[in-house]
């Protein structure tokens, strides 16, 4: 079993940070047979969501939940039964070692690494009893297998059902000046499976963060990033009702 990173929050905040593709390590014994160039890029992490969950947690006294597994071993982002959860292919690029993997493994690693990760997001939220959960992901700047199609928003914000805290969120982002994606750049009606499970499912309102990862290159980066979402998460827990009902479904 590989546990995924906990941060603990301060007593009494009432947030909670999750990063489902925050790294690229592949445990012993699984064999991916992908180039170690490629598992430096978009499709083995979500690269910089590691260091900005932290900060983010760090700068609200939040409690966090971060992967420790890469998501072409498995996908923390994806429902147990989806086809994409141990995916084939990724950008263009073929993941060998998933290709005719037996029922015995992929149950092994949803033991193993997807059932912990989110146990540990169970945990977070009975302990924390938050009203406001925060997702972060990352995007590429360009896919190399849609060449033609731009990614001009250096942020976006994705939800499903549910979208009070996400309504806001883009308020508030805009009034910072940023050509907000909303919805983008691709949907959450589409792909929230951490979000509708720990969020939805409760009624709990959340802000499902995406920001480009040409934003978060550098530290300096990071730290600019870690300030407006944290004044963005503020901003918007104030906003919220302190003892949300559930939401329409």
């Amino acid at each position: 079993m590989t546990a995924p990173e906990r941060i603990p929050g301060r007593a009494g905040v009432r947030l909670l940070v999750t990063a489902d593709h925050a790294s690229a390590a592949v445990p012993h014994g699984v064999a991916l047979g992908v180039d170690a160039a490629a598992m430096t890029t978009h499709i083995a992490i979500d690269i910089g969501t590691a260091e900005l969950a932290r900060g983010l947690a760090a700068r609200l006294g939040a409690p966090a939940v971060i992967a420790t597994v890469s998501r072409l071993v498995i996908d923390f982002n994806r429902e147990p039964e989806a086809p994409g959860l141990i995916p084939h292919i990724s950008d263009g690029v073929h993941i060998i070692g998933n290709d005719g993997l037996p029922d015995s493994e992929r149950a092994r690693r949803l033991n193993a690494y997807h059932a912990p990760y989110h146990a540990a997001i169970d945990a977070a939220v009975a302990e924390a009893a938050p009203a406001l959960l925060v997702s972060i992901h990352s995007f590429t700047p360009q896919l190399a297998t849609r060449p033609d199609e731009a990614r001009p928003w250096p942020v976006g914000i994705l939800y499903n059902q549910d979208d009070r805290a996400a309504r806001l969120g883009i308020a508030a982002l805009a009034a910072r000046g940023l050509n907000v994606g909303d919805n983008q750049p691709y949907s959450g009606r589409v792909l929230n499976a951490t979000m509708n499970r720990h969020a939805e499912a409760r009624g709990l309102p959340y802000l499902g963060f995406e920001v480009r990862q040409d934003q978060l290159a550098d530290a300096s980066g990071i730290e600019r990033w870690t300030d407006i979402l944290a004044g963005v998460v503020a901003e918007v827990a104030a906003l919220l009702p302190s003892r949300s009902e559930p939401a329409p479904r």
